[in-house]
């Protein structure tokens, strides 16, 4: 961000330094029902935080309106410092090409390229010549894993793993501080799957993004994430890494970690009570 971004009266070095994201006392509803109540959040420069919940906690609300894809019922989101209820339409897409979002689906347009699709971004914020922009779409091509033949196909052509990785390609278009991914490895097969995971965190460490990725992927939790958020009771009840979560009284979180798969993810495994420990099994 430029001092040229900052409009009249806004403290320039305060929105340099504040959190990517921190809500206060969200509220959302749909009619009666209310799906946040008083939910707080911060997420830090620089961390890959993982946000969990049970169906219908409201994950994906929290999403969309961090976004601006729905208005708060009550309480304050704030990007960088700045409070969105309240920006101007300029604020609001200077705000906007600081971040990306990867969507469950990919989100491609279908009738385009997947050079295309990464190219959208540039050519709707920027001035660039067009064999810039497409120079700048294949070298997000690139840098998602795909191979540059992709950048000629057409969404429908492509794996489920390809489309994410376009998907991946366009988010990262406007090289973004601020990276949103909705369900990443959902529908990916475990190679696939950790794969992406890789993906992800080698780009959060070299490009020095801040990651909000939603997910049911304990692997993926486990793998990656420096803390996990989790709604529960129309709030996020904890926030913290896995290990300090594992610990948490809380029945759902307790459910959740200490279960099967959450025990499998974190390598806690036991052997059935008629087999005793042997040396390989592994603790944590």
């Amino acid at each position: 961000m430029t001092a040229g971004d900052v409009e009249p009266g806004e403290d320039a070095v305060s929105t340099a330094t504040a959190p990517p994201i921190r809500i206060e006392g969200l509220v959302s509803r749909f009619g009666e029902a209310v799906i946040h109540d008083g939910l707080d959040l911060t997420v830090n420069r620089g961390e890959v935080l993982g946000v969990v919940g049970g169906s219908g906690a409201g994950k994906s609300v929290l999403l969309n309106t961090i976004i601006g894809l729905k208005a708060p019922d009550g309480g304050s989101v704030k990007l960088f410092g700045q409070d969105m209820q309240v920006a101007s339409r300029r604020r609001w897409s200077v705000i906007e090409r600081r971040w990306g979002v990867l969507f469950q689906q990919g989100a491609l347009f279908s009738n385009l390229t997947v050079r295309e699709n990464v190219a959208a971004p540039l050519f709707e914020h920027t001035r660039l010549p067009k064999r810039e922009i497409e120079q700048l779409a294949d070298l997000k091509i690139a840098l998602s894993g795909l191979p540059a033949r992709a950048g000629g196909l057409k969404p429908a052509e492509l794996s489920g793993g390809m489309r994410k990785r376009a998907g991946l390609a366009r988010a990262l278009a406007m090289d973004p501080e601020l990276l949103f991914l909705d369900e990443p490895t959902a529908g990916l097969d475990p190679i696939s799957a950790a794969a992406f995971d890789e993906l992800i965190k080698d780009l959060s460490d070299s490009l020095d993004l801040t990651v909000f990725m939603i997910t049911h992927d304990l692997d993926t939790l486990y793998a990656i994430t420096d803390r996990i958020a989790v709604i529960a009771d129309k709030k996020v009840v904890a926030a913290g890494p896995a290990s300090d979560l594992e610990k948490s009284d809380h029945p759902w979180i307790k459910e959740y970690f200490m279960g099967p798969r959450g025990r499998a993810a974190a390598g806690k495994s036991t052997p059935p009570p008629s087999m005793p420990p042997t040396s390989t099994s592994r603790t944590r």
